[in-house]
């Protein structure tokens, strides 16, 4: 009990660095570019007209056998780009402040809780793709699109238990950066990004898809947003679970090795 109110403490003593720390990084990505926070929208939008495009070209116009595959797509592709940037940036927050972190005392959670939220921020930037595709497409606006917010949320707090883990793993082994980078390529074609597992026919592999947390947090969007329809009982505790599990095991690894890090940095 004392160690969590030394911690909720520490917060709230440092929140004001983590907005610096947020407001920041926003101001360092989009510095130097022509279109600003603009290219959060049209990046999506440009990736979404692609893959729309060649999937059509590919089966030869006659879809992809899922309705609405422009409103699909870029749910998938913004669920899982906020996944896989907020924990790749989380990775190397705590290294790239090393020299900060020997000279003054900053909890050392401030840097990939910080990653997390930026990346956040950027994910809801790009929301308005999803808009403008939806009105472009024609999609009707359903009352549970509110219901959305459950697995955003528990998508941030999965994430954060992630670079919690990589961001420690990274001061003891570098390699973790590439590996990372090869799993998260792995992980997007099992994540039903742009398809339905139910396409392939395969049991064992639709099996294997839905063990993909990250599969249920972009189903459970797709349900609430695109389908009009309530969460199932599956889609909540699931991603409950795989959120809470992730952020247990994600604090309990970094307060084990947190005090090893000047060691190795």
């Amino acid at each position: 009990m004392e160690s969590v109110k030394k911690h909720l403490s520490d917060f709230l003593k440092y929140r004001y660095l983590l907005y610096n720390l947020i407001s920041r990084d926003f101001k360092l990505k989009y510095r130097r570019s022509v279109l600003g926070v603009a290219w959060s929208v049209l990046n999506p939008l440009m990736m979404c007209a692609v893959m729309v495009i060649i999937f059509g070209s590919l089966l030869g116009g006659r879809g992809t056998g899922i309705e609405n595959f422009p409103v699909y797509l870029v749910i998938g592709q913004l669920m899982y780009t906020f996944f896989r940037d907020s924990t790749t940036m989380a990775m190397g927050s705590v290294m790239a402040n090393a020299m900060l972190l020997r000279k003054v005392y900053i909890p050392k959670y401030i840097f990939p809780l910080e990653k997390i939220c930026f990346g956040l921020v950027n994910y809801l930037f790009s929301f308005v793709a999803l808009i403008i595709i939806m009105l472009i497409t024609r999609t009707p606006l359903h009352a549970t699109v509110f219901l959305a917010i459950y697995p955003i949320i528990m998508m941030f707090f999965f994430s954060l238990g992630v670079g919690l883990v990589l961001s420690t793993l990274v001061v003891f082994f570098r390699d973790v950066i590439h590996l990372w980078e090869v799993f998260t390529t792995v992980l997007m074609y099992f994540s039903a990004i742009f398809y339905a597992p139910e396409q392939f026919g395969n049991l064992m592999l639709e099996t294997v898809i839905k063990c993909n947390p990250i599969y249920w947090y972009i189903t459970s969007f797709r349900t609430a947003v695109l389908d009009g329809k309530m969460l199932t009982f599956n889609m909540v505790w699931i991603c409950g679970l795989c959120a809470l599990l992730m952020m247990a095991f994600g604090i309990w690894v970094f307060r084990k090795n947190q005090d090893k890090f000047v060691l190795y940095m």
